[in-house]
């Protein structure tokens, strides 16, 4: 279990009532959506395992995203999909979905702590947290319901798209993803402002 830093205490302590954690999931892949989570904990809340996403087995992560849906105040999930990304760039739309999934929660957060080393454009207080997945409890919380909620929907893909075998690599630029995208073509759910370059070798024969 990661050894967390007790912002969400420490902000409590000035008044916050409602902290929310915040993290994205999907940036680096070439297909499907972004995803951003949002999650307010409740402050006497224990989550055995928990920590940055990436650190955690698929079947432990699953076993956490029930847990905390189930006891958090208010979460809320978000993706946006890749024909915003490539409209927006990445950046914009990560921040999109960060900025929807804060005011989309049930219960309206006072403060937001936000992993990464930028913040969206909030209505309330926010700082961000570089690896803050492993340092924050509510934004490790929000990476899992990120990831997994991300996970699940690439599983649908695959199902939909079974030629790019979606389920082994969820979209990310793997060695089997550009073998099969070389064998299928790219699809319309393929980002296509990550596969500029790509595109520019395929035309010249490399």
């Amino acid at each position: 279990m990661a050894n967390f830093e007790p912002m969400e205490n420490a902000l409590s302590e000035q008044g916050y009532s409602a902290v929310c954690g915040v993290d994205e999931a999907g940036r680096g892949p070439l297909a499907g959506p972004v995803y951003a989570a949002a999650v307010i904990l409740k402050p006497d809340s224990e989550f055995e395992g928990l920590d940055d996403s990436k650190k955690l087995t698929e079947k432990k992560r699953e076993s956490l995203f029930e847990q905390i849906i189930k006891e958090a105040l208010a979460y809320k999930i978000v993706a946006v999909d890749h024909k915003t990304i490539d409209e927006l760039n990445i950046l914009n739309a990560t921040m999109l979905a960060m900025k929807t999934a804060v005011e989309g929660l049930s219960v309206s957060a006072d403060y937001a702590l936000i992993d990464g080393n930028k913040t969206p454009g909030l209505s309330i207080p926010s700082q961000y947290v570089i690896g803050g997945d492993a340092k924050v409890k509510s934004i490790a919380a929000a990476s899992i319901l990120a990831k997994v909620s991300r996970d699940r929907y690439m599983l649908e893909l695959a199902e939909k798209y079974p030629q790019y075998q979606f389920e082994k690599h969820k979209g990310y630029g793997t060695k089997l993803h550009y073998q099969m995208l070389d064998e299928h073509g790219i699809s319309d759910i393929h980002r296509m402002s990550f596969l500029k370059k790509y595109i520019e070798a395929r035309k010249n024969g490399r």
